[in-house]
């Protein structure tokens, strides 16, 4: 359950774990056990008191069940649509019982990989790659890509992306196992850290023809220093600021206005979204990347965190970087019996060492 508003960065006191009767669906109704819970980012602001991440949606209320998308095993259904031991994607929340209406589910076609990706490379960020990077990003053969937070699922999967479609990828990321893991897994022409004193110059020397398409999810330094070397007629799909995903107040007191001249004198396109504004792109992008998955063009990774208890250090140890590809906690395997009791919310502890990683697709 969210317990606090966090005033800055989350704590683990900012959530409580309650327990209750499992829920009983009613008429077009189906109860569904959590399998797989996703972190991602957004969750962030729908903790509230994020003001640069807030949403059109209210925060999660207080002593509300955290927000949260998940893969779902159908225990029971009152809707002749689903039926006992379908699999589902849901919004069900960090719990490990939920009651939904069967309109509200969407039944998992993972093209033959496992129902995880469903969270991950198949599912909310992956749409949200394909549709930026081909509906804003637009890349040509020969253009030259750049993408921060490049070893996340959205921003590893906008650089292959981009070099299936015949462009260059160079990807941003911080600290020499994530950038490793991006040179040998997902086969980015270039990496650049961050961290790096010399971040800047490395940059440049990774750009020689200066960038086309800037896939931004950071913001903070890595934006200063892309800025200066964006092109003329350069596109820059905006998902997410991670930079100021904590801050209390909205800092708009940039250099606003030489931003909006330099996108004039240069006819440079900076546009957000969400991946919801391309719903209808999800067919096309199921079918391309699961099928570029299974022929191993596309690789991922996903970064394990066992029980619903650990959700909360695992989900803070996301905000902070420390994972590699997608955080998922599996909260249960896939099982039909149905206990008396279940568990809702979280426990405010660390993870107890049952951390796990595989990377899919491209081998290592």
């Amino acid at each position: 359950m969210l317990a606090g508003r966090p005033d800055g960065p989350p704590r683990l006191e900012d959530f409580a774990l309650e327990e209750g009767p499992i829920p009983e669906p009613g008429a077009g109704e189906v109860l569904m056990r959590t399998l797989w819970l996703s972190l991602d980012p957004y969750l962030r602001g729908r903790m509230g008191s994020s003001a640069s991440h807030s949403s059109s949606t209210a925060p999660v209320p207080l002593g509300g069940v955290m927000e949260g998308g998940t893969v779902s095993q159908v225990v029971s259904s009152n809707d002749g649509g689903l039926a006992s031991g379908d699999l589902v994607v849901s919004a069900a929340g960090w719990q490990e019982y939920a009651v939904a209406p069967a309109a509200s589910l969407r039944r998992i076609d993972a093209r033959g990989l496992p129902a995880s990706t469903a969270l991950g490379v198949l599912g909310m960020p992956g749409l949200t790659a394909y549709a930026g990077l081909h509906v804003i990003g637009r890349p040509a053969a020969g253009e030259t890509v750049v993408v921060a937070a490049a070893t996340g699922t959205v921003g590893s999967l906008v650089g292959q992306l981009a070099r299936i479609a015949g462009a260059r990828a160079v990807g941003i990321a911080g600290g020499q196992r994530k950038s490793a893991w991006l040179r040998e897994c997902a086969i980015f022409d270039a990496v650049v850290d961050h961290r790096s004193p010399d971040f800047v110059e490395r940059l440049a020397d990774a750009t020689p023809d200066g960038i086309d398409v800037y896939f931004e999810n950071v913001g903070g330094h890595v934006w200063q220093a892309v800025w200066p070397r964006l092109n003329r007629h350069a596109r820059v799909p905006v998902c997410g600021i991670a930079s100021a995903y904590n801050a209390s107040v909205a800092d708009v007191s940039g250099d606003v206005a030489g931003l909006m001249s330099g996108l004039v004198t240069r006819s440079i396109t900076l546009q957000g979204f969400v991946f919801r504004d391309h719903e209808q792109l999800r067919p096309q992008f199921e079918a391309d990347v699961g099928r570029w998955v299974n022929e191993g063009r596309i690789a991922y990774h996903e970064d394990v965190v066992e029980g619903l208890a650990n959700a909360p250090a695992a989900f803070l140890g996301m905000l902070a970087g420390e994972h590699v590809g997608k955080r998922l906690v599996r909260v249960a395997h896939e099982a039909t019996a149905r206990p008396r009791r279940a568990s809702r919310g979280s426990r405010s502890q660390p993870p107890s060492g049952h951390h796990s990683g595989s990377s899919r697709g491209r081998p290592a």
